[in-house]
């Protein structure tokens, strides 16, 4: 790093002079520390929803299988490792009825969409996404 140079205007301003790559290499350092700020902001952003129990994000292979074109309430069942009857009868309803829901057949309430988050051990916003 070069030496800068002070200059002070007729109003008394202070300006200082440095050379382009001095110039460039602080505000490559300034994006750097803001990147780094916007990164500590998000994790603590996720650990304060996780501690609140309001993070609503798919595990990654839950994800994955919803992208590759899996139902998403059989890609978490199979995520959380039950069958369709172990969850059926977690959750008070028939596995014809999980089945017809995983298929696409029925739709989901309310009152199914806890229970089934309940019987899955998983946040409801997994189940029944706002």
């Amino acid at each position: 790093m070069n030496a800068p140079q002070f200059i002070k205007t007729p109003s008394g301003e202070e300006l200082v002079v440095l050379s382009r790559a001095d110039y460039d290499a602080l505000t490559a350092l300034a994006a750097e520390a803001e990147e780094d700020a916007a990164d500590i902001a998000a994790y603590d952003a996720a650990i304060t929803a996780l501690s609140a129990g309001t993070d609503a994000a798919l595990p990654a292979p839950v994800s994955d299988a919803i992208h590759k074109g899996a139902n998403r309430l059989r890609a978490i069942r199979q995520f959380a490792g039950f069958t369709q009857a172990e969850v059926a009868e977690r959750a008070d309803i028939s596995q014809s009825y999980l089945s017809a829901l995983e298929a696409g057949a029925r739709a989901l309430n309310d009152d199914v969409a806890h229970r089934l988050a309940r019987a899955l051990d998983v946040p409801l916003a997994w189940v029944a996404p706002r």
